[in-house]
Order: structure tokens, then C-alpha cells, then sequence
């Protein structure tokens, strides 16, 4: 089992920057790939990046690359979602996610364990 916590959304304005963090509890987490999802009010989910479990392999979605960088640290059971020069269309309910495998997917539906999501809002 793995339980996600995700932190670090607010209010910013567009061109700033955030750091969004998914906390994991449960010893699989450094076996498990994460990604980073967001819905916006009346939009379907979509990706927005995903990391394998040991940081070497990343993907993002096209239209956050070159703006947003995930990390993680096993260690301390963490992954980082560095959001910059945001945009109002940024704006949305982040949800981090992890699959019981150590490879990334583009499927939400193969993601197992989800965080309750944290609210990102970009004025202009």
C-alpha cells in the first residue's frame, strides 16, 4: 500500500512559479513509477509528467515541457513537481499518482494509488 499526500498549491500569478510536493508513506514507494495529473473544472484529467521509480526517465506532456520539472527523492519518500512560468491554464486540481511498477505510463488507468489533490490557480 502506498497513501499520497500532495502540498504546495495557492494562488499565483501568471509567470510565477510553484513547487507542488506528493509525500508517500509505504516501503514500496521506491518501486513505484508517480505521475503528476490535473483536472480543471469541467475538463477531463490529462498527465502532466511521470517519473520511474528511480528518477532516471521522465516524461511530460507537451504542453508543460520546458515549464515544469518532476524530481523525486526516494529517500525521503517525496516527488516534486516544479511548476514555472505557469499560465492561467495551469490552473487546476493536481493530483499525484503511483503505480504498483517501476515504469511510467500516459494511463491514469494504470495508476493504483492516488492523493486527494492539491488546487492551483493562476490569475493574469
Amino acid at each position: 500500500q502506498v497513501q499520497l499526500v500532495e502540498s504546495g498549491g495557492g494562488l499565483v500569478q501568471a509567470g510565477g512559479s510553484l513547487r507542488l510536493s506528493c509525500a508517500a508513506s509505504g516501503r514500496t514507494f521506491s518501486n513505484s513509477a508517480v505521475g503528476w495529473f490535473r483536472q480543471a473544472p469541467g475538463k477531463d484529467r490529462e498527465i502532466v509528467g511521470a517519473i520511474n521509480s528511480n528518477g532516471d526517465r521522465i516524461y511530460y506532456a507537451e504542453l508543460v515541457k520546458g515549464r515544469f520539472t518532476i524530481s523525486r527523492d526516494n529517500a525521503k519518500n517525496t516527488v516534486i513537481l516544479q511548476m514555472n512560468s505557469l499560465e492561467p491554464e495551469d490552473s487546476a486540481t493536481y493530483r499525484c499518482a503511483a503505480r504498483r511498477h517501476a515504469s511510467w505510463s500516459e494511463n491514469e488507468n494504470l495508476y493504483a494509488y492516488w492523493g486527494q489533490g492539491t488546487q492551483v490557480q493562476v490569475t493574469v
